[in-house]
């Protein structure tokens, strides 16, 4: 055995490993991107984990070390039970959670380094090692922000007081000052760990509570890629080269999602950290129908949606709390028994995190070719019969195209509002988390059922299969 963690420890064949590892998990990555490969890439990425998780153990010569294994069986056991217990509605807020995890590892590495290092001084092992502490904190304690926000255990909207941007500036200088001024002068290990933790925690949480609920898919994403960070710090801290990598390609790989989510919602990520994209506004409008009929239109929505050849369907978030996919997977099928095309309209922040629609209509069979990206079913639109909108709300808001000055214009949306007609499966007629007013319900081809999704969908397939 020492001999297989000698020739292990050579550095050329760390490297090689290293490289193979890493080469694996960004393959896993490249056939996620594709749908009738994703399964697959997501198996080849968790077994290559697996095997980094093994040449660690036995490069460090630490396979005897029976601790360990007590609690990678209560990690597995207890990871197993979470994957079956949690339902598809509560993915977000696992997966928040599972990035906060990502942060404390490295916050725990950081701390083991510290003590570590402190023996012979080494200002890069100091430095790095207090920088994982720091991020890794803001990671935890913004992710377990993120997850009671996802979970409505506290307000989804956007929380501030008097002088917030201020405080969470000064708590970014102060840890700033703290890695950069902690080598040179002369502290108490334990000082520089206590402060670090609460400054980084203070400015993790205030940090998360300003980001409304309407932002969280990017506030996720961003969470994601500073696990990473954390993660690759960490492995700098302790000189663990396969750390630094794939902890690297996690940091790097939310990066990019956060700013596609951006792009595709137009907003600069500056704005979103800072909460200027969420307002709190009431609106005057009044509920207008809970049942299958419309003061909106005179014609019958039977008779429209029985008539029609092409539909498109929205689902939202809205769908999502009501777990109405089994429905909507029922109506589809109506719709297509009719003669009828259906399409689904998948908006890139629908729900609260990406690709949160795509997995809540995976789970009831929904063809994954029967899914568009907005940018490719746009201009279909104006050519369909009917557009079914399943508790959707910014997303479909045509404020987003002319009312300048909202939390919501400039963001491309889908242009629901120029289908023939449009059915509306809506909770109310409140505005969404942007708490700009939507002026698609005021148009004269709306039909609108309004209430809780999983009855009113209910009650709208009871009403087609009678007629």
């Amino acid at each position: 055995m020492n001999n297989l963690v000698d020739f292990l420890n050579t550095p050329v064949v760390q490297y090689v490993i290293s490289g193979i590892l890493v080469l694996l998990v960004m393959y896993g990555i490249y056939l996620m991107g594709k749908v009738k490969s994703a399964r697959l890439g997501n198996a080849i990425s968790a077994l290559s984990m697996l095997l980094a998780v093994i040449f660690t153990l036995i490069s460090n010569d630490i396979l005897d070390v029976w601790q360990l294994y007590v609690f990678l069986f209560i990690g597995l056991l207890l990871s197993g039970w979470i994957a079956v217990k949690t339902s598809m509605i509560k993915t977000p807020q696992l997966v928040a959670t599972l990035n906060g995890f990502g942060g404390l590892a490295s916050v725990i590495v950081g701390l083991f380094a510290l003590y570590e290092i402190g023996a012979d001084h080494s200002v890069f092992g100091q430095i790095t090692a207090i920088i994982a502490l720091v991020v890794g904190m803001h990671t935890f304690v913004g992710s377990v922000v993120a997850a009671l926000k996802l979970a409505q255990k506290i307000k989804q909207k956007s929380f501030s007081f008097k002088h917030h941007t201020l405080i969470l500036t000064v708590l970014l200088v102060l840890m700033i000052a703290l890695i950069v001024v902690s080598p040179l002068i002369e502290l108490n290990l334990i000082v520089i760990i206590f402060v670090g933790l609460v400054i980084s925690a203070l400015f993790g949480a205030l940090f998360t509570l300003k980001i409304g609920g309407a932002d969280m898919p990017i506030a996720i994403s961003l969470l994601n890629s500073l696990s990473g960070v954390a993660g690759a710090i960490s492995g700098l801290a302790i000189g663990n080269v396969l750390l630094v990598s794939i902890a690297g390609i996690v940091g790097a790989s939310g990066l990019l999602l956060t700013q596609i989510m951006c792009k595709a919602m137009n907003r600069r990520l500056l704005d979103i950290l800072l909460g200027k994209t969420s307002v709190s506004t009431q609106t005057n409008q009044k509920p207008v129908a809970t049942e299958v009929k419309t003061d909106a239109s005179t014609k019958d929505p039977i008779k429209v949606i029985k008539e029609a050849k092409k539909v498109i369907i929205i689902p939202g978030y809205g769908m999502a709390i009501a777990q109405a996919q089994f429905l909507v997977k029922e109506l589809a099928d109506l719709i297509k028994k009719n003669g009828a095309s259906v399409k689904f309209a998948i908006h890139p922040v629908a729900g609260r995190m990406p690709g949160h629609m795509n997995v809540l209509l995976a789970e009831v069979d929904i063809d994954y070719d029967d899914l568009y990206e907005m940018d490719t079913i746009n201009h279909e639109f104006k050519d369909s019969d009917v557009a079914i909108v399943i508790g959707a709300n910014d997303v479909i808001n045509p404020a987003a195209r002319d009312k300048e000055g909202t939390p919501i214009y400039g963001m491309p949306i889908l242009n629901v509002d120029e289908a023939k007609q449009v059915f509306i499966f809506n909770y109310d007629l409140k505005p969404g988390y942007s708490g700009v007013n939507n002026s698609l319900y005021q148009k004269n081809h709306v039909h609108f059922f309004l209430g809780n999704a999983k009855e009113t969908l209910s009650i709208f397939i009871g009403e087609m299969k009678k007629n």
